[in-house]
């Protein structure tokens, strides 16, 4: 078994398309990011990366190459389960937090959900998700995400270990 955590924040710009966890949410703002800001998926892409021991996000998408400029965050989650997968592992479950003041995550809860399962081939009922208001913290013009995942090796992963013993 593996563990992984990422963290991942992003500030509200307007004029910005809001996608939290691969699903367009209607706000008057988005999400600024040399990407299209998910702040979800890059936690969940930085858990994954970190359960290998893999180089993290930023590292394998620079924000400094002009060809992620607004890039879709599902392939960056993509190449981390691929990543996961070649590594001999497979999803056992990711739980994350959001924080942000709006909009409102619970109507979204189970699109965004089921978005995340699809995405990272487990059924919904492996995504916990979770969301926080910034009460306090004076973050009101900004989104975090807190994400952790856990991997099982994969059985043929298991047999060729044991193979080897």
């Amino acid at each position: 078994m593996r563990i992984g955590y990422g963290f991942d924040s992003h500030e509200f710009r307007p004029g910005i398309p809001l996608k939290i966890g691969g699903v367009a949410l209607a706000h008057d703002q988005g999400l600024g990011g040399h990407s299209d800001g998910d702040v979800l998926l890059h936690a969940v892409t930085d858990a994954l990366l970190g359960a290998i021991a893999a180089p993290d996000i930023g590292t394998l998408f620079p924000p400094s190459d002009p060809k992620w400029k607004g890039a879709d965050s599902v392939i960056f989650l993509r190449e981390a389960v691929k990543r996961v997968r070649d590594a001999g592992y497979g999803v056992a479950n990711v739980d994350a937090s959001l924080i942000l003041a709006a909009p409102k995550i619970g109507p979204h809860s189970v699109a965004i959900r089921s978005r995340v399962a699809e995405l990272l081939g487990v059924s919904v009922d492996c995504v916990g998700l979770k969301a926080k208001t910034p009460e306090g913290l004076n973050l009101d013009h900004a989104a975090i995400a807190h994400a952790v995942v856990l991997l099982e090796q994969s059985r043929k992963a298991r047999k060729s270990t044991k193979k080897k013993k």
